[in-house]
C-alpha cells in the first residue's frame, strides 16, 4: 500500500516538549492506532495533522506532497478530517444544523431546509441514530449520541486521512460495532485512518498497526497482530504494570447506604428502584439513552425528580434532592460524564477544580490557600496527575488528568455514596488500574460505590452486582457467578424489544 500520510522528525514544546522527533507513517486503506498515556502527546499530534495546532518544527507529506495546514478547515479541504475525544456540538443548534453547520445548503441566502433535513437522516443512518428528530437541539442528546453525531458529522466529509480520537469512549459495544462495520467500509474506499484509543481489546480487532508514544516520543511501531496487549502496556508505561488485584471475595452485605425508590425524571428515568449496601459496588449497565447518565443525575440533584424518592442510609427521611447541594450536604458526590460541561471550571487552575467539593477556609471564613494546595498536592500524588504545576489552567491537561482530578476532588469529603458516570472513559490502562484501585478501596472502607459504564466487561471485573437499565426502566438485576455478557446484553435491550 502507498503512503498517504508521512511525518518526519515533528517538534511541539508548550512549557516542555510535548512531542519530540516524531516520525509516522499512514498507508491508504489502513487503520493505524495510536496508544500511550494520558500527556504521552496523541492529541497534540492529531490537532497538528488537523490544523487546530502548528508544529515547532518537522516535516509532513500528505499524498507525497507538502502538507502544512493553517487552520481546521484548511486541513479538511485537503482531506484531513478529525473526530475529537471532546464533544463539539452546538446544544441550541438543532441536530442537522450540527450536522452541517459548515456547509448548510443555501438558495438566495436562506437555508433549505428540506434538503438539511434529508441529508441529515442520511449521515445519520451511518451510524444507527436515523430515529432521532433531526430539528430536535443537540441539548436533547447524551454523550453517546453527541459522539456518534460527531462521527457523523465527519463521514460527510470527503476526506483521504480520518483521525479518531477516543471515538468508542462513550458507546456501548452494539454502536462500537456498527461504527467498526462503517469503519471496514472506510477502509475498503481507500481511506486511511488514524485510531486513537485507551482499549486494547478493540485496537487488536481493527488496527493494521500500533504506534507506541511515551513522553512525546515514538517509541515502536508493531503489526497489531503480531503484539501482545502486555507488551503494548509495558511500552505505554515504561515498564512492566504490577498484576491486577484479585477481585475480592464476594460477601453478604446488609448495611444500606443508598436506596432509591421508583424514581422518575422525563422520559429517560420511569420508576426506577434499586438499593446499595455499605461496602457494595453496584453497576449500571445499559444502551445510549437507556437513563443510566439521568438516573444519576436525578438523585444527586443534577435533574428534577417528578416522583419518586431517595434515602442515603438505612434509617434516614425519605427525600428528593431539589439540588446538587443537598445531596452533597446528605452525603453524595457524583462524578459527571461529561466532565467538561459539568465537571470543571476550565480556565481555572487545577487547585480551584480540585477543592471545589470543600473549600478550606480560616475562622475568619477566608480560603485557606496553604491547606488548598496540600490538598491539591495530595490529590496529585494519590492519583498520579501529570502536570507541570497545580496552578496551571486545568484546560490545558489531557482528558484523563482532568477526569483524575473530578475524582480526587470528592476524597477530601467524607461521602458515604458516590456515584460514578463513566468514570475511566478518555483514560489510559495504566490509569484505569488506579482507579479500579481506588475505587475497591473506597468500598472497603464501608462506602457505597454506584458505577454507571458502557464497558460491560468493566463492571463485570469491578461489581458485586449489575442492574440493567433499558428504555429507562429497571429491566433485570445480576449477580455473578450466574451473570453473563449475553444476558446482560439481552436485558440492555428488551425495552425496545417491547415497545
Amino acid at each position: 500500500m502507498t503512503a498517504v500520510l508521512e511525518v518526519r522528525d515533528v517538534w511541539k514544546a508548550y512549557a516542555q516538549p510535548v512531542l519530540s522527533q516524531f516520525d509516522f507513517d499512514l498507508k491508504a486503506g489502513e487503520v493505524h492506532a495510536l496508544v500511550g498515556s494520558n500527556g504521552a502527546g496523541k492529541s497534540t499530534f492529531a490537532n497538528i495533522l488537523s490544523g487546530l495546532v502548528r508544529p515547532d518544527a518537522g516535516e509532513m507529506l500528505l499524498a507525497g506532497k507538502p502538507y502544512s495546514p493553517r487552520s481546521l478547515p484548511d486541513a479538511q479541504t485537503q482531506g484531513v478530517v478529525l473526530v475529537e475525544q471532546e464533544l463539539n456540538c452546538l446544544p441550541t443548534l438543532s441536530i442537522a444544523e450540527n450536522l452541517f453547520l459548515d456547509c448548510l445548503p443555501r438558495r438566495w441566502g436562506c437555508v433549505r431546509r428540506e434538503e438539511l433535513h434529508r441529508d441529515a437522516r442520511a449521515a445519520l443512518q451511518r451510524v444507527a441514530l436515523d430515529h432521532l428528530d433531526v430539528t430536535a437541539p443537540a441539548s436533547t442528546l447524551g454523550v453517546g449520541q453527541l459522539q456518534l453525531v460527531e462521527i457523523a458529522r465527519a463521514l460527510t466529509k470527503r476526506c483521504s486521512v480520518l483521525i479518531l480520537d477516543e471515538p468508542t469512549a462513550a458507546l456501548t459495544d452494539h454502536e462500537t460495532e456498527g461504527l467498526f462495520e462503517h469503519i471496514r467500509r472506510l477502509q475498503a474506499a481507500g481511506v486511511g485512518m488514524i485510531y486513537i484509543s485507551h482499549r486494547m481489546d478493540e485496537i487488536r480487532r481493527i488496527a493494521d498497526r500500533v504506534t507506541v508514544l511515551r513522553d512525546g516520543r515514538r517509541i515502536a511501531t508493531h503489526a497489531a497482530a503480531a503484539t501482545s496487549t502486555r507488551q503494548l502496556v509495558a511500552e505505554m508505561a515504561g515498564h512492566e504494570l504490577p498484576p491486577r488485584e484479585a477481585v475480592a471475595e464476594r460477601v453478604a452485605r446488609t448495611e444500606t447506604a443508598l436506596e432509591v425508590r421508583n424514581l422518575v425524571s422525563g422520559e429517560r428515568v420511569r420508576g426506577v428502584s434499586f438499593v446499595v449496601r455499605r461496602g457494595e459496588i453496584l453497576g449500571l449497565a445499559g444502551l445510549i439513552g437507556s437513563g443510566r447518565t439521568e438516573t444519576l443525575r436525578t438523585i444527586f440533584g443534577a435533574e428534577p425528580a417528578s416522583t419518586g424518592e431517595v434515602r442515603v442510609g438505612g434509617e434516614g427521611d425519605w427525600q428528593r434532592f431539589k439540588a446538587p447541594r443537598d445531596a452533597v450536604a446528605a452525603g453524595l458526590g457524583l462524578v459527571p460524564e461529561d466532565r467538561k460541561q459539568d465537571g470543571l471550571l476550565l480556565p481555572q487552575p487545577i487547585r480551584v477544580n480540585a477543592t471545589l467539593a470543600r473549600l478550606p477556609h480560616d475562622r475568619a471564613g477566608r480560603i485557606d490557600r496553604h491547606r488548598e494546595r496540600q490538598i491539591t498536592e495530595r490529590i496529585r500524588e494519590r492519583l498520579q496527575v501529570r502536570c507541570d504545576a497545580i496552578e496551571q489552567p486545568i484546560a490545558t491537561l489531557s482528558g484523563g488528568n482532568q477526569q483524575k482530578v473530578v475524582i480526587g476532588r470528592w476524597l477530601e469529603r467524607d461521602c458515604r455514596v458516590l456515584l460514578f458516570d463513566e468514570p475511566t472513559r478518555g483514560i489510559d490502562v495504566g490509569a484505569k488500574e488506579t482507579i479500579y484501585a481506588l475505587l475497591r478501596e473506597l468500598a472497603r472502607e464501608g462506602r457505597g460505590i454506584v458505577v454507571a459504564s458502557s464497558d460491560l466487561p468493566e463492571l463485570m471485573s469491578l461489581c458485586d452486582r449489575i442492574v440493567v437499565l433499558s428504555t429507562g426502566r429497571v429491566a433485570g438485576e445480576f449477580t455473578p457467578p450466574s451473570w453473563s455478557q449475553a444476558a446482560i446484553t439481552r436485558a440492555a435491550f428488551s425495552g425496545h424489544l417491547s415497545s
